[in-house]
């Protein structure tokens, strides 16, 4: 058939079940256009069909014949949409963004014929992209982007993009994983277990080979565990080669439900030392030792004067005290990563027994050093490339099961192989932070200081262990005596995985709600009853700026309103850790008259790019044109991970000693005498094949723990305190986020708008943790039923609030740099302050995350 896209006619042959994104991406190499739900509810497959915004994951690819199609790479460019995108920051991955720009380009035209150069009000721009998802949340940025493009603001010349590599992201032309085509390439799919437990006796191939994705014992502990994996040309071809595989299981009991795990009869996931010893972790780091109990491992206990915490709560108890003691169980369901670029890996082998690797990653050294160790390969023969990531969280730190697949499958076959999740398998097996149910006692003495502290966390993250929640409460307000013990309850579901301040926002959610209601009990203002508990300095900062906003003073009071719609506003505090990447390196290389930077880093939306390039031509005093930032290899020297705040901090400073010894090197250069010296621009001309490495230079204070698996433990804690609107719907129970102001304590900002941006995004990540986000399975069988974009909800743009975001630059002048992460500080107390705000509107404090409208209007019944 003949189709025209971009202006160009192609006659292209169809199969009668393929769509038009298949036909864009596979036939055509237009992979601006990108697949990710399959069904309609994401919009990032949106191209334009006779002017007309269509998704193309449902449009059959052959009802494009006769039509004119215009993908994101027609606009060129050149549409006010993609400049205002650039300039506004209204991207992070970029991933979701060619969809975006597709849809809004054509509201923009259509607005502008209808009511000329004037900008469109919030509600009518959300209700222009309400098909459309971003997982990062900068949603803000898209607000403003639209509005701008609808008065003309970005008709005419370029406005410097905000990020470096943001006309790639709003073109089309950057290229992740999911989008890499090497000649020859295989596409690989995963045979996945039908059982919750189970041996797997065979497993056969239908003549093909297949690689062996099973663990030691051939036992499978969840409805979804990878089992083999098969390549085929196409990937309908591997699908359909994976539907005739065999697998002959021989069923074990299971255990689905956690209160049926604690049960002394139930099934135990590990009944071996050794098997309990090999559970993932959920955990980002090490984990700390514990005994088992059937199911249940733990407690992990981390207590200060421990004893005398019990001891006061218990003769407050005994006592019958109603004021002073607070107790309460609060629970969290499971919240699923969600990256829209799901994990995916390319595997080819080379001649010489060498491994090149392009993955969806946070960490392109931990997948070569795990590659290495797993495939027994020396460092120097794994090669790994992620030049764009398209998200991740937390959920892609380490290597996972599609890299592993498509590596075995590429030495199977002898071809490229490329391994991509489906969005089924992502929202099954790609992670999720585990739930919780907390137990907390709160006491406070005549005074209204906090007197003791009980916490016991139970976690539910599958057969994963090392939820990590209560130990946390150790670190803030204060050092009152406190106990506190972990637990994981193992059930026969998908594991958990560390996600975007693993354990903080279950802490915030119980903690946070205790110190609310034990403010209301005692009758002092709950900011106030922080400020004198908190004795961080960096969070004071922030409470009395909260303290003096109209937002906070001009509020409600506590269940004083009737009516339907109810308003209230909450606050709630957090703090996070401080972790460095100590042996970061940042290598300039002078290459035609132009600096270019290298590390073996990677940029999932943080911006790492635009910080290394805006150190590099600061410190050289260079224009943006002469500073090109190259990472996403480790072809060149080490390099942060983007997870635990720690990649900002870590490879800044080393781009900055990396500038200062290039400036050394070219005046050292430089000839004597008159006209012989001057600006760097100057001497980069003649300087080609300049090469310096530069490090990060040690904390002024050292740091509190040696680097482990590259990350060391700084000092400092980052504070972020974040007050909340909500309006709630009593006749409906729904719950809407009017306002955010979020403050944040993490020191020097580098780039504002990006870091804006991005404590944007963690605060959405928070409202849809709070509202909407909830991992279902079957409590018979243990598969998630929640495996699609529309049974599991995200925050649309129509979900999203005003959000005021405050930096307080100071207390981290010891750091090299003066500044730290702010990805998981900035989302950790969100949720504990919309729960504190619906408590403030209804008098009613909601337990349950997420704040259903069912359990809502349960709570407010008489």
């Amino acid at each position: 058939m003949d189709v025209t896209v971009n202006g160009t006619t192609h006659q292209v042959a169809s199969g009668p079940e393929a769509t038009a994104v298949q036909l864009l991406r596979e036939t055509l190499d237009l992979t601006g256009t990108k697949l990710v739900c399959g069904q309609g509810v994401c919009g990032a497959c949106t191209v334009q069909v006779d002017g007309v915004p269509r998704v193309s994951c449902l449009t059959p690819a052959a009802a494009l014949e006769g039509t004119s199609v215009t993908t994101v790479e027609g606009l060129g460019g050149k549409h006010p949409v993609q400049r205002a995108f650039a300039a506004h920051d209204a991207l992070q991955c970029g991933y979701c963004t060619p969809g975006f720009v597709m849809e809004a380009s054509a509201f923009v035209d259509r607005w502008r014929a209808e009511h000329g150069d004037v900008a469109p009000s919030r509600a009518e721009i959300a209700a222009a992209l309400a098909g459309h998802l971003c997982r990062c949340g900068a949603y803000e940025g898209i607000y403003r982007a639209v509005a701008a493009a609808c008065t003309g603001a970005h008709d005419g010349d370029e406005v410097p993009p905000a990020r470096v590599e943001a006309m790639e992201k709003v073109t089309g032309a950057a290229r992740y994983t999911t989008d890499v085509r090497p000649e020859g390439l295989l596409e690989g799919v995963i045979i996945r277990s039908r059982h919750a437990h189970a041996r797997v006796t065979s497993v056969t191939g239908g003549g093909r080979q297949l690689a062996d994705l099973l663990p030691e014992g051939r036992i499978v502990r969840y409805a979804g565990q990878p089992i083999a994996a098969v390549a085929a040309e196409t990937l309908d071809a591997a699908l359909a080669a994976a539907e005739q595989v065999q697998v002959v299981y021989e069923i074990l009991p299971a255990v689905i439900d956690v209160s049926h795990a604690e049960q002394p009869d139930s099934p135990v996931v590990y009944p071996t030392k050794r098997e309990s010893r090999n559970a993932p972790s959920s955990a980002e780091g090490p984990l700390i030792p514990a005994g088992w109990d059937g199911n249940i491992r733990g407690p992990v206990q981390l207590h200060w004067r421990g004893g005398t915490a019990q001891r006061r709560i218990e003769q407050a108890r005994t006592q019958g005290e109603q004021r002073r003691l607070v107790e309460a169980t609060f629970t969290t369901e499971p919240q699923t990563h969600t990256a829209l670029e799901p994990h995916a890996a390319l595997a080819s082998w080379d001649g010489d027994g060498g491994l090149r690797l392009w993955v969806s990653t946070q960490n392109i050294m931990v997948i070569a050093e795990r590659a290495a160790e797993h495939f027994g390969l020396r460092p120097q023969q794994v090669e790994v490339h992620a030049v764009h990531v398209g998200g991740g969280f937390g959920s892609k730190l380490t290597i996972s099961i599609e890299t592993i697949a498509a590596a075995e499958l590429a030495r199977l076959y002898a071809a490229p192989v490329r391994v991509v999740l489906s969005r089924a398998e992502e929202l099954t097996d790609g992670g999720h932070r585990p739930g919780t149910r907390s137990e907390i006692a709160m006491l406070t003495d005549e005074e209204g200081n906090l007197a003791a502290l009980t916490l016991d966390v139970h976690g539910d993250g599958g057969v994963s262990v090392g939820s990590g929640v209560a130990a946390l409460a150790k670190f803030i307000y204060g050092h009152a005596p406190r106990r506190l013990r972990d637990y994981d309850i193992v059930t026969n579901r998908p594991p958990g995985t560390p996600f975007r301040a693993p354990g903080g926002p279950p802490l915030a959610w119980v903690l946070e709600q205790t110190i609310d209601e034990t403010a209301h009990r005692i009758g002092e203002d709950p900011i106030a009853l922080r400020q004198r508990w908190d004795g961080n300095a960096r969070r004071q900062a922030l409470y009395e700026v909260a303290a003096a906003l109209p937002l906070w003073t001009d509020r409600p009071a506590t269940g004083s309103q009737t009516g339907r719609f109810r308003r209230g506003v909450g606050v709630a505090a957090a703090n996070w850790v401080y972790f460095v990447d100590p042996g970061s390196q940042v290598e300039l290389t002078v290459e035609d008259g132009v600096v270019v930077a290298r590390s073996a880093t990677q940029d999932i939306g943080q911006g790492s790019r635009s910080v290394i390039a805006g150190v590099v031509a600061a410190e050289l005093g260079l224009p943006p044109e002469r500073v090109r930032v190259d990472i996403g290899r480790t072809t060149t020297v080490h390099g942060p991970g983007s997870g635990g705040s720690r990649t900002t901090t870590s490879v800044a400073p080393a781009a900055r000693d990396a500038a200062a010894r290039l400036r050394s090197a070219l005046m050292a250069g430089a000839p004597a005498g008159p006209g012989g010296t001057g600006s760097v621009e100057r001497l980069l001309p003649g300087a080609d094949g300049l090469r310096v490495v530069g490090k990060r230079p040690r904390d002024r204070h050292g740091y509190i723990t040696p680097a482990v698996d590259h990350v060391a433990l700084g000092r400092g804690f980052t504070g972020s305190v974040h007050v909340t609107e909500v309006e709630v719907d009593t006749r409906l129970g729904k719950t809407r986020v009017t306002r955010v102001w979020g403050g944040i304590a993490a020191g020097r900002i580098y780039q504002p708008a990006l870091a804006r941006s991005q404590c944007q995004g963690g605060i959405i990540q928070g409202i849809g943790y709070a509202l909407y986000e909830e991992r279902v399975a079957d409590p018979v069988t243990g598969v998630v039923l929640s495996d699609n974009l529309e049974d599991y909800r995200i925050p649309g743009i129509g979900d999203i609030p005003e959000i005021e975001i405050h930096f307080h630059e100071e207390g981290f002048e010891h750091v090299d740099g003066g500044g730290v992460g702010l990805a998981e500080i900035s989302g950790l107390p969100v949720a504990a302050s919309i729960g504190n705000a619906v408590h403030a509107a209804t008098g009613r404090r909601p337990l349950h995350l997420p704040i259903r409208p069912d359990r809502l209007l349960e709570g407010l019944r008489p």
